[in-house]
């Protein structure tokens, strides 16, 4: 009995310990912080993860369509500064989780998602401005 207690608060422990552990170098934010930490930093580079399609019709100001679905995704996101913040987005989420996980595996250490995407930086107004 004593075995079957222990092994329960053990296997207990590591399923808590590992559940929501988020990168300290990721920070998924709601659209008016994301757009705020964009105009307060000197020459943001902002990613927009969707396809060109999707970009050609609409974008934040001053973004780069670096497509997470194309085949030269790592090789486009090299080109930027890996020590200064990068703003990462897609239309509603999915993209930019996958993108912002893979820039942090290629050493990037300021990495912001705009939490919901485009569409909600579209919600918000924020696309008027």
């Amino acid at each position: 009995m004593k075995f079957r207690s222990i092994f329960f608060l053990l296997v207990s422990f590591v399923i808590l310990s590992c559940n929501g552990q988020t990168s300290k170098d990721i920070k998924t934010v709601e659209a008016k912080t994301f757009a705020e930490k964009i105009n307060t930093t000197d020459n943001p580079q902002i990613l927009d993860v969707r396809t060109p399609e999707e970009f050609n019709v609409d974008h934040i100001p001053n973004a780069n369509n670096v497509n997470w679905l194309g085949d030269n995704f790592i090789k486009d996101s090299e080109k930027y500064d890996k020590t200064k913040p990068v703003f990462v987005y897609c239309k509603s989420g999915g993209r930019s989780k996958k993108a912002t996980e893979k820039l942090q595996e290629l050493g990037f250490k300021n990495i912001y998602e705009l939490d919901g995407g485009f569409m909600k930086w579209d919600a918000e107004g924020l696309s008027k401005k």
